[in-house]
């Protein structure tokens, strides 16, 4: 879409270590004004991967899922969230229930899913009093920054998403697929090229592989595009993966990543993309009313460990099927 040719429309603040933002004064009907204004806000996000917008005043559900529909249409459904949300609407969801001491680490959102969210949408209607940022890094700067033989081998071998659903850790097998049907989820994984096994006391484990590096749908630019880190036992807190591994062993975790050729991913490796992530870390702490616009193939995004209340909605619109996203693109047939 030609969002570029609008970009100059709107008054922008550039700083090199903070996401793109801009100041508006607060308008009498924001979902008008989102309307209003779709286009050249769409083209900051093509042009900066990501920009806050500060003075909307947003307040409320009803408000912010109107908001965000004028300014990416039909929100989409989650599937196979790796832990629970709370929904406010069709595609409208609070922020994933997460320790507000731990970080999530920078991630691109559902990026093992065959049809990805181009475009993540979120509001702030309290602001932590401390921490919480949702930080984002440019992911055709990390490419460039992680060694060439690392994203090399993950560029030919793709990556291993593992998963073991339970209904102690993460999201239930009716949060992820929308069903506990097995019938159902069978289809769904065979129509989403997921290997999936059940396990002899009902558990399902599941296998998808998926590229680590595609190209931009809109620029044609390589990206750094998964969840390799987010989703490893190493990124884990000590205590915590100890807990889990005595608790499910070394491969029941809820979810683990892999080498696409199933070998385990080292610590030093899950450290130097974390390290690596930190170094092009931009961030914005939130103020109430915010909306934050990511570019969710370009730009990965994180949450800071926070205290106070924190309360951010979150929508996942413009789904996109990348052509270069599944190295294996033939479902399993088990």
């Amino acid at each position: 879409m030609p969002f570029s040719s609008l970009a100059p429309s709107l008054d922008v603040e550039l700083r090199p270590d903070r996401p793109a933002l801009l100041r508006v004064d607060p308008p009498g009907d924001a979902p008008s004004w989102a309307a209003q204004y779709r286009e050249a806000l769409r083209a900051q996000v093509t042009e900066h991967g990501a920009l806050v917008v500060r003075g909307l005043g947003l307040r409320d559900a009803d408000q912010v899922g109107a908001v965000f529909t004028r300014l990416a249409g039909p929100l989409m459904t989650e599937r196979e969230a790796f832990a629970p949300r709370q929904a406010h609407g069709p595609g409208l969801y609070s922020s994933t229930a997460w320790p507000a001491n731990q970080p999530m680490c920078m991630h691109h959102e559902l990026s093992y899913l065959l049809e990805v969210p181009g475009l993540m949408l979120f509001a702030c209607l309290t602001a932590p009093g401390q921490g919480g940022a949702t930080a984002v890094a440019d992911a055709e700067q990390i490419l460039r920054a992680l060694p060439s033989g690392l994203t090399q081998r993950f560029e030919r071998e793709g990556w291993l998403l593992t998963r073991t659903y339970n209904d102690e850790i993460g999201a239930s097998l009716t949060e992820s697929f929308g069903t506990d049907d097995r019938a159902e989820i069978e289809r769904y994984c065979r129509a989403h090229a997921i290997d999936f096994a059940w396990q002899a006391d009902g558990s399902l484990h599941t296998e998808q592989r998926r590229s680590a590096v595609v190209r931009h749908p809109l620029t044609g630019r390589r990206c750094w595009f998964n969840q390799i880190a987010f989703l490893n036992e190493w990124t884990l807190a000590p205590d915590v993966r100890e807990y889990l591994v005595d608790e499910y062993g070394e491969d029941g975790l809820p979810f683990n990543t892999r080498h696409g050729d199933g070998t385990p991913i080292g610590e030093d490796v899950v450290q130097l993309l974390n390290t690596t992530y930190e170094a092009h870390t931009r961030r914005e702490p939130w103020q109430d009313g915010d909306l934050l616009l990511v570019d969710n193939i370009r730009t990965a995004h994180s949450r800071e460990p926070f205290t106070g209340e924190r309360r951010v909605l979150v929508g996942m619109g413009e789904p996109r099927r990348l052509a270069d996203h599944c190295p294996t693109p033939e479902a399993s047939e088990r």
